[in-house]
């Protein structure tokens, strides 16, 4: 005679708590939990549909009409998109943060990416309070670090102005119209290296110790190590931030906006596209148009993000197509 398995002790207990007979209905014990758990997740969507979802059909439906003089507000259909197409300005705009995009975010990561292996591989001392003072810039708001920077450019009263008149090499002008974006650049590296390190040095001290000790055993350096072993490892962290970091830049706002009254010539009204799109809505009054230029740098958002996935997806399936 055959026997079915049997489930014996804590393993019995836990399936006999688990198993609900089909038809039956849940107690007043589990609809209160299930109930009280709704309630915890009800105001993150209360939040999310107000705040982003409600915002973008409106803006959605805002972009599909436009203000005339005669008449109001009439259907235009896609007109205000097809008008961004063909608009210099916009596409300006676009170019400047795609040449943002790829100088800047390279070097912050790469600074972010040193500055993590070198805290994680044990050999810097007082790691904690050099982890901490990389990552301060980052708790200062982008508003305030927007203006003290704007302050340390200053070609007339900033400090890093005087030092080099004090050192007769001139007067560097850090917001002409040829250097203004660098100086852009150079804001955001100091406020998020420390963000973008974070997230790498958490992904590395999840990293199993025994890989390090295998690795030792076999004679491999810190460099090969950290080659090897932990910028694999931490591939998806990395990942991560680039993304975080394609989202930034083409949302570049605060510097250009504020930036904007101490260097008015280097900056236009459409140096960015949300800059763009900001003085549009609110200056100009092109509310329709200022809305469908929101949507299209959202999709061109999207299109690069995921290029960037699919391109990573693409190389981890070569390699273990090699591996095997």
């Amino acid at each position: 005679m055959s026997h079915s398995p049997t489930l014996d002790g804590p393993a019995a207990s836990t399936a006999r708590l688990t198993r609900t007979p089909s038809g039956r209905k849940p107690s007043s014990t589990t609809r209160r939990q299930h109930r009280a758990a709704y309630l915890f997740i009800l105001p993150f969507f209360v939040v999310f549909i107000a705040m982003l979802v409600v915002p973008l059909v409106y803006a959605g439906y805002l972009s599909l009409f436009e203000s005339r003089l005669i008449g109001g507000e009439q259907f235009a259909g896609l007109a205000n998109y097809f008008r961004a197409f063909g608009d210099p300005d916009f596409w300006a705009g676009l170019g400047r943060v795609a040449l943002f995009l790829v100088v800047q975010v390279p070097i912050m990561l790469g600074l972010a990416l040193f500055f993590a292996l070198a805290l994680d591989s044990g050999r810097a001392r007082g790691s904690r309070g050099i982890r901490l003072l990389i990552f301060m810039p980052y708790a200062v708001p982008a508003v305030i670090a927007t203006l003290m920077w704007g302050y340390l450019y200053g070609p007339d009263f900033g400090p890093l102005a005087q030092v080099a008149r004090g050192l007769g090499w001139g007067t560097p002008d850090f917001l002409s119209p040829g250097n203004i974006l660098g100086s852009m650049m150079n804001i955001v590296t100091w406020e998020f290296i420390g963000y973008n390190m974070i997230i790498m040095y958490a992904a590395l001290r999840a990293i199993p110790a025994d890989l390090y000790e295998a690795a030792e055993i076999d004679g491999a350096g810190q460099f090969r190590v950290a080659w090897s072993i932990k910028i694999p490892a931490i591939r998806p962290a990395i990942m991560l931030t680039i993304i975080f970091s394609i989202i930034g830049s083409f949302q570049l706002f605060n510097e250009p906006s504020l930036l904007n009254a101490i260097a008015p010539d280097a900056i236009t009204n459409s140096f960015t596209p949300n800059y763009y799109a900001y003085n549009l809505a609110f200056i100009n009054r092109e509310l329709n148009y200022a809305a469908a230029i929101a949507f299209l740098l959202g999709l061109v958002i999207a299109i690069v993000s995921y290029v960037v996935q699919l391109g990573e997806q693409r190389r981890e399936r070569r390699e273990r197509k090699g591996l095997s």
